[in-house]
């Protein structure tokens, strides 16, 4: 099958289940396991709620560059594409970094197992993770994200995915220390001696 047609299909499916797969389903899990909603919105006021709400208003950009690229291509110049970009060895790698990042962050949230949420639970208390992929990083989940984020703009590279990307790159890295605080308000000497053996990315 010719690259290009593969990508075409490739992409939505993809996109539908890591959806389902990291968001929805590993919700209802929690969710289950523990009685407990794992998905916390902050009032958009905040800090950590502005960025919770940039990262979210991702979904609808990023399903049109598939919409584009996949089903009506005759528009997808609109996107504006990096064409020097556009290599299909580039394209190889970037669909290779797209599965292996969500392999890696559906591992990582699995090991989170009931202390899983999206947001800041300020309400309930959850345990700290220090195995597993949590040996390497303190934040896998969203390293896997940013490598999501790459796989994503080699795939598609144009001005919104590029926009796309960047605006992850920063929004996760205000993210991940806003988190980071809480932990050290919750945790605090045992996670400040696992912040001393680990570190923030890998």
């Amino acid at each position: 099958m010719p690259l290009e047609q593969f990508l075409h299909w490739f992409l939505p499916i993809y996109g539908l289940f890591f959806f389902f797969t990291c968001i929805v389903w590993r919700g209802i899990l929690v969710w289950k396991q523990t009685g407990i909603n794992p998905i916390h919105w902050s009032n958009p006021e905040t800090a950590h709620g502005y960025v919770a709400a940039a990262l979210r208003w991702h979904l609808w950009p990023s399903a049109l560059c598939i919409i584009l690229f996949s089903f009506m291509p005759e528009h997808y110049p609109f996107l504006l594409p990096i064409s020097w970009l556009g290599a299909p060895a580039l394209q190889r790698i970037g669909a290779i970094l797209l599965l292996a990042s969500f392999a890696w962050t559906a591992l990582a949230q699995a090991q989170m197992g009931a202390s899983w949420r999206i947001g800041v639970d300020r309400k309930n208390r959850t345990e700290l993770v220090s195995e597993g992929l949590f040996r390497f990083s303190r934040n896998p989940i969203y390293l896997g994200i940013l490598a999501s984020s790459v796989g994503f703009f080699l795939v598609m590279p144009n001005a919104v995915t590029l926009l796309l990307m960047t605006n992850t790159y920063f929004l996760i890295q205000i993210e991940v220390r806003l988190e980071e605080d809480h932990m050290r308000s919750l945790h605090r000497e045992s996670y400040e001696a696992f912040c001393k053996k680990v570190k923030r990315w890998i």
